[in-house]
């Protein structure tokens, strides 16, 4: 069989790489990107072949700026795509690039979207779902809607490279950074997505209060996709993506905009706090927050109830074994994301089928070792 991939995000390749080594055991892969941060050398650095559809882009300021920017990048990509998939030919493309639903329409190939932010995050949703031929979506997600087009299942995407079966931190990836004592994450993100236009994230006051607070307990790691004001700069570590979970999974707290990360902190056991506008219109993040009390999120006009948390969070003594418990508790009810979509993907579409029938049928993938407790 032939896959095609659609890469947008530097979360996309880490959604799929252990898919994409399994597939292409037996099967032809052809993986498309669209350079977007770091992504591009995400994918080098795991030897993987690919084709660019999309150069980065000018940057823009606005919301109709930013609106056009997505329209006019979005033709760019199914006119590259159109001719990627002409002379490859592929059985079915994934992704969550809605490139992939235009040309699959054109060209009547099957494409499986893969997705976990919620329609009330991404209205856009509203004008590409419907072209999918299936989408394939955890189970907290856009509940009770998108009908017979949706496969529901347990777990989140970051729990595709995050699971235990396919990550285990390294302690010496901290030697690398000169890290010596405990130590704090701010992660700060650009939001100039299409869909974060008019959306805000952290602010230098909240910046500075954050750092006061954090220094008693330890080291401050700022990491930021934008600029940051100069007196900032010393607690800045330009931290390699392939380092950054190893990194990340030895922090006391996690603090950002970003909401990847925060979900990333959240399945690795790290205590997060996430403060942007976007908080309550995100199913797997609600549920990481609300049913397994991994994290908390709190909306920009809340800066007063975020700081008091986090000053709760740092005074709780060995506060990593609580979360340890947590984490457990909810790796025990759900399934390992990459084992399950490279069975679904290379079973399609009777693997439709088979979870309609019986959605139990991906519980096969749940974590089957023990879990430490510590």
């Amino acid at each position: 069989m032939k896959y095609l991939f659609f890469l947008s995000h530097p979360a996309h390749f880490h959604l799929f790489k252990h898919v994409i080594k399994k597939l292409q055991k037996k099967h032809e892969i052809k993986i498309v990107i669209k350079s977007k941060d770091v992504l591009s050398s995400l994918v080098e650095n795991e030897g993987f072949d690919y084709i660019n559809a999309q150069k980065k882009e000018k940057k823009a300021n606005g919301r109709y700026q930013i609106l056009i920017k997505s329209i006019w990048g979005l033709l760019v990509r199914d006119f590259n795509l159109f001719k990627i998939a002409i002379r490859f030919k592929p059985n079915l493309m994934i992704g969550t690039e809605w490139a992939i639903v235009h040309v699959g329409k054109l060209l009547n190939i099957p494409s499986l979207i893969v997705n976990e932010d919620d329609t009330l995050a991404t209205p856009e949703n509203k004008y590409f779902y419907p072209l999918a031929t299936t989408l394939l979506l955890p189970d907290c997600c856009d509940q009770k809607l998108w009908g017979k087009k949706k496969i529901s299942y347990s777990g989140y995407h970051e729990l595709a490279y995050l699971h235990p079966n396919h990550f285990a931190p390294n302690k010496d990836t901290l030697k690398k950074y000169g890290i010596e004592k405990q130590y704090s994450i701010i992660r700060l993100v650009k939001l100039n997505a299409s869909h974060d236009a008019g959306k805000t994230g952290i602010n230098r006051a909240i910046i500075s209060k954050l750092i006061e607070l954090l220094e008693s307990v330890g080291q401050v790691i700022i990491t930021s996709e934008k600029q940051i004001d100069g007196s900032f700069e010393k607690y800045r570590l330009s931290i390699s993506p392939i380092d950054m979970h190893h990194i990340m999974a030895f922090s006391n707290v996690f603090i950002g905009d970003s909401q990847t990360m925060a979900a990333e902190a959240g399945v690795l056991g790290i205590p997060f706090i996430r403060y942007n506008d976007f908080v309550g219109k995100i199913g797997y993040l609600n549920e990481l927050e609300n049913e397994y009390r991994l994290g908390f999120g709190y909306k920009i006009y809340r800066a007063e109830d975020m700081l008091n948390k986090v000053k709760e969070l740092v005074a709780i003594p060995n506060i990593k074994n609580e979360w340890v418990k947590r984490r457990n508790r909810m790796l025990l009810d759900k399934i390992d994301v990459a084992q399950f979509m490279s069975w679904f993907i290379e079973n399609y579409p009777d693997s439709i089928q088979t979870m309609k029938e019986n959605p139990n049928s991906q519980y096969q993938f749940k974590h089957k070792t023990s879990l430490n407790s510590s």
